[in-house]
């Protein structure tokens, strides 16, 4: 008898079963794809490390590089400030536009410096030679050494924080630039520009010899009129500076009142150096004093070379409104002085008020005195 086979319908799902999660007995890790090895590691290090550094060294040097152009293209602009030793300077290149002899100002700036410091550097052009000139800032220098030479102290006052340019300008345009930074000085007179006017025009390096062409080049940034007052100085420095000692002290009136003289009176400057001549200890008063005399400002003045009182002569028995008035200089400022009969008035930027009445007094009557004798 016969057995029958039996079959079984088995339904097969679509899907791939899902993957059984690999194990490893306790203890056991898997082992990475590829495993490196300890020298090769240290390797890959040292090269990620040295790639890294030198990126930084090309970084610094392409700063370095581009802070070294900008250092060296604003030192040719003259925009870098440097210490410069003291005895490597000279000042022989261009003519000062100071008045010469003693400065009565320099003391207050020596001060200045020696409490607060430099606030401005001078400036200099480098030489060849390897010293420098001045082009600008002849008082700071000055003050500078003085302070060297009256305290000793290198340290301090051995080296001039300095502005210093690449030779390169030309004489002319160096003038400029000393006459330009000075135009805006409170403190030069019409009569130190005009001295500089005469020694530009008697630098042998200038091509210009005529001081009014001088004044027309150096003074260019200055006004016409300015321009003229210079002019009229020039004549007055040219032909007495010698016998002056405070020519920076003249007013503008009075400096264009002297130059109109001139041309008037054809003996008047050889008067004037007559009285000045061998006068050496008189003081800024005293010779604006006689220059105003000789240049008809003091109408009450007498003496050869003096100007004849332009007061009308008093008609008896009728009240006189002659006058008489001029100004004078002191460390106040500009004053005035106004004369007449009966009346003396002196007008100054200065409270008489706090002065002692007894001093005053005595003061008042000495004048008075004074002008008897």
């Amino acid at each position: 008898m016969s057995k029958k086979r039996r079959m079984f319908d088995i339904d097969l799902p679509d899907d791939p079963a899902p993957a059984v999660a690999e194990t490893f007995p306790a203890g056991k890790v898997a082992e990475p794809p590829s495993r490196r090895g300890p020298m090769a590691a240290a390797i890959a290090e040292t090269v990620s490390s040295t790639r890294e550094r030198q990126e930084a060294e090309a970084q610094i040097r392409a700063e370095n590089d581009a802070l070294a152009h900008e250092h060296v293209r604003l030192k040719r602009l003259g925009l870098v400030i440097e210490l410069v030793p003291l005895d490597q300077i000279e000042m022989a290149k261009l003519v000062r536009d100071r008045k010469k002899g003693p400065d009565q100002e320099l003391a207050e700036l020596v001060a200045s410096i020696s409490e607060l410091g430099l606030s401005n550097p001078i400036r200099l052009e480098a030489r060849a030679d390897g010293r420098f000139e001045l082009i600008q800032g002849y008082r700071r220098l000055s003050a500078y050494r003085q302070l060297l030479t009256e305290t000793g102290d290198a340290e301090r006052y051995g080296a001039i924080p300095a502005v210093v340019a690449q030779s390169g300008d030309g004489l002319e345009a160096l003038y400029r630039k000393m006459v330009d930074e000075n135009l805006v000085r409170k403190d030069i007179s019409f009569a130190e520009m005009a001295m500089l006017a005469l020694d530009y025009a008697a630098d042998p390096g200038i091509a210009v010899t005529d001081p009014d062409k001088a004044v027309a080049l150096l003074f260019k940034s200055a006004g016409y009129q300015k321009r003229s007052y210079i002019r009229s100085f020039i004549p007055v420095v040219s032909r007495l500076g010698g016998e002056l000692l405070y020519p920076q002290e003249i007013p503008r009136a009075l400096g264009l009142a002297l130059a109109r003289r001139f041309e008037e009176v054809e003996d008047l400057v050889p008067m004037i150096r007559a009285e000045l001549k061998g006068w050496d200890t008189r003081s800024v008063a005293d010779e604006l004093a006689v220059l105003r005399r000789f240049a008809g400002e003091d109408a009450g003045a007498e003496g050869q070379g003096a100007a004849q009182s332009t007061r009308p002569a008093t008609v008896p028995g009728k009240p006189t409104k002659a006058r008489t008035s001029f100004q004078f200089d002191r460390r106040e400022g500009r004053g005035k002085c106004v004369a007449a009969v009966g009346k003396l008035e002196i007008q100054l930027d200065r409270d008489f008020t706090t002065i002692d009445r007894r001093r005053l007094e005595q003061a008042v009557r000495l004048m008075l005195d004074q002008l008897e004798g």
